[in-house]
């Protein structure tokens, strides 16, 4: 790390990608979606990951999205873009156009497809390198279920200590605070930023073992950011109260909703026009829907005042 570098905390949600009823970009609605999440506090962003629904995209609508939203934010917050892909060759590529476009950072999920196509480390580790070759800004390594990939505390050192940009790691595997503890006394400083994900739901429990940024869905901002200024600032009992307040809520989104909880609290608030998904994923329930807007209400979310 230079002495230079910025080191980001905080709340930085994940940006939804906005469609309209036909399955169209709608780039005027993503605007708007991203104004919101800015005015309700987001630290930072971050655009394409799966939350935003990734894997529906063309690498032209990414080319389209990351240009889009990195001209509308114009600086007002640093942008992760995600440049996840099987390849090393292309995920370097994408994220040397992320870069290019103002990205402040990468997040990289481990090489895999399907449910069988896996890499060793050895091959983990030639990914990242290459990868972190390409670029000058850092990597955020996202340690989730859905890759099907186990990457322990001390292989995640290792490459914060050896590859030069790898110095995030959004953690959201079962026991996420342990293992948060684990890599942050393994890594040392050259673990800038050991994140919390995952909507949040473990959230305190992370916060206790070191993570010093949380990357949620992007329905609720103002709310995080109640648990995480809180603690940050050493007022630990009023973080836990405000995570009890808000916990019904991330619990609704995390359990029940899913990727679709912050378009439907948008729509709901006038945010966007449409909150449905790409096909073949298909639109929430109606009674999961009523459901997740009445949990929201009791905690008053900027979401459902924002474009009223």
């Amino acid at each position: 790390m230079t002495s230079s570098r910025p080191r980001y905390q905080g709340v930085f949600p994940v940006v939804p990608t906005i469609f309209d009823e036909g399955g169209a970009l709608d780039l005027a609605g993503q605007k708007r979606c991203v104004d919101f999440m800015i005015d309700a506090g987001s630290d930072g962003l971050c655009i394409l990951a799966n939350f935003s629904e990734q894997f529906v995209l063309s690498d032209r609508e990414r080319e389209v999205l990351t240009a889009e939203i990195l001209d509308h934010v114009a600086g007002r917050v640093p942008v992760i873009v995600t440049t996840t892909h099987f390849s090393t060759r292309i995920c370097a590529e994408r994220s040397r156009q992320a870069q290019a476009a103002g990205a402040a950072m990468v997040m990289v999920m481990p090489p895999y497809h399907g449910a069988t196509i896996r890499v060793p480390e050895i091959g983990i580790l030639d990914f990242f390198r290459g990868v972190s070759d390409a670029i000058g800004i850092p990597i955020m390594i996202q340690d989730a279920p859905v890759s099907g990939t186990a990457l322990s505390a001390t292989f995640l050192a290792r490459m914060a200590r050896e590859i030069e940009q790898v110095s995030y790691f959004k953690i959201e595997v079962p026991f996420a605070a342990a293992k948060l503890r684990e890599l942050i006394a393994l890594g040392g400083e050259a673990v800038e930023g050991p994140w919390d994900g995952e909507e949040a739901i473990t959230l305190m429990a992370d916060l206790d073992a070191g993570a010093t940024g949380a990357m949620t869905g992007g329905g609720f901002p103002d709310g995080i950011r109640q648990i995480v200024d809180a603690y940050r600032e050493g007022r630990r009992e009023e973080a836990a109260e405000a995570y009890q307040r808000w916990l019904p809520l991330i619990n609704y989104e995390n359990r029940q909703c899913g990727l679709l909880a912050a378009k439907a609290l948008m729509k709901e608030g006038g945010v966007i026009a449409c909150d449905a998904p790409r096909a073949p994923l298909q639109p929430l329930h109606p009674a999961t829907r009523a459901g997740l807007i009445e949990v929201a209400r009791r905690t008053d979310p900027l979401v459902l005042r924002w474009g009223r």
